[in-house]
């Protein structure tokens, strides 16, 4: 077993103090009605989730070519299919009305090509950047910095007109609505979602490559708990984690008035601006009785138009939350450690960081918000972005990666 860093016992005490923070903010935020707080121990957990399993969306997508490995997109689909069941449990329970975001075709398919290209050149997507620039990568740090400079570029700078010229075409339902799977197909979404999960099951046996790991396995790593802390998990185990960790995330989320689940992009330009602006407009959230819907204005009121740049606090506190889980676990590994990068090698990273905001800006999400959310909440349009992002990952592995050929006994970034 790798040995962590300053002894054996050091992952108790990290274990300790994340349960105790978990425990301190989740009942702060509870006490209080400022469910923006729950955002923080949500972003823990996801970000433990994350670096155990090296689950980033571009080494998901470049694998399958490099090394002819396909764990990684396992790992991500079985998170979706998790997710796509608890969020049937939730809309059945009436505690939150799924929100499928709109089919904005011009939008997914430009910022598809751009992102899934850019995220080859940065050596990771949004929340790839994010756990392993936590971790001591300094080209993530580069490609990080250069995200939130893309997405800012969409939303504030020189795209923007073009962006808001792309989110005008809207494909909608005959009736006016989001298109999405149930309105398409008829069909409810538990009914699609017990579907999907019952192909899952069946085929994942099928197709599973079964080879020797180091990865965390339950049975075989007494004792269990010490294995769990300090060592990799299986991409489909970190898959499980995360798509269960997806419901108190959307009831979280709900509750301050944001009806949505995972999404990091515009915390991590958000977090940025807290930094090198001072006209902000901060939304913390409301509390409301039923997260499903959004709060109404008391009679007789105006709602103040904000000014300045917002700044909500939910999906900052994620953010911030999903940096200090990933540091901890790879604390807990052993992992975590400066890893200096040529400086060719980095300003590739930078550059790849912004095609990554950019493509992200003009799609409205990353593969956290418009893969793992949206396909989870059966979206049509988040179902192009991802079509259209793993064949632009597909193309820039190919020429990029692999130099143009069909084998390399290399890894993926």
């Amino acid at each position: 077993m790798m040995a962590t860093p300053g002894g054996p016992s050091r992952w108790r005490v990290y274990l300790a103090v994340g349960v105790l923070l978990l425990i301190t903010v989740t009942a702060v935020a509870g006490l209080t009605g400022l469910w923006a707080l729950a955002a923080f121990p949500v972003g823990l957990l996801f970000g433990f989730f994350l670096q155990k399993g090296d689950l980033c969306g571009s080494s998901a997508f470049s694998e399958v070519l490099v090394m002819r490995d396909g764990r990684k997109l396992l790992g991500l689909w079985v998170l979706i299919v998790v997710a796509m069941a608890g969020f049937a449990v939730l809309d059945l329970l009436h505690v939150v009305k799924l929100s499928p975001k709109p089919f904005l075709y011009l939008s997914y398919l430009t910022g598809g090509v751009i992102f899934g290209v850019g995220m080859v050149l940065a050596g990771g997507c949004i929340s790839g950047c994010m756990y392993k620039a936590a971790t001591g990568n300094f080209n993530s740090i580069m490609g990080l910095i250069g995200i939130s400079t893309g997405v800012m570029i969409v939303e504030y700078g020189p795209l923007k007109g073009l962006n808001d010229r792309l989110a005008e075409k809207v494909l909608k339902t005959g009736a006016g609505g989001v298109v999405s799977l149930p309105n398409v197909s008829g069909m409810p979404f538990w009914a699609l979602a017990a579907l999907f999960g019952v192909l899952t099951i069946v085929a994942v046996p099928l197709f599973r490559r079964r080879r020797k790991t180091s990865a965390f396995i339950a049975s075989s790593t007494p004792p269990w708990l010490e294995g769990v802390m300090t060592r990799p998990w299986k991409p489909w185990v970190a898959g499980v984690a995360i798509g269960l960790l997806m419901i108190p995330a959307y009831l979280s989320s709900a509750a301050t008035g944001r009806n949505y689940p995972l999404g990091v992009t515009h915390g991590v330009m958000q977090a940025q601006l807290l930094l090198i602006e001072n006209d902000l407009s901060h939304v913390y959230g409301t509390p409301i009785s039923n997260p499903g819907t959004t709060p109404a204005s008391p009679p007789g009121t105006s709602t103040p138009k904000p000014s300045g740049k917002k700044i909500v606090w939910w999906l900052v506190l994620l953010v911030i939350g999903t940096m200090a889980g990933s540091w901890a676990s790879a604390r807990m590994s052993g992992q975590a450690k400066l890893l200096p990068k040529p400086p060719d090698e980095m300003l590739v990273a930078l550059f790849g960081g912004v095609l990554v905001g950019v493509g992200a800006g003009f799609a409205t999400g990353c593969v956290v918000g418009n893969i793992m959310s949206g396909w989870a909440l059966m979206s049509v349009g988040k179902f192009e972005f991802g079509i259209v992002t793993i064949l632009a990952n597909w193309a820039a592995t190919y020429f990029y990666l692999m130099g143009g050929k069909l084998w390399n006994s290399g890894g993926a970034s």
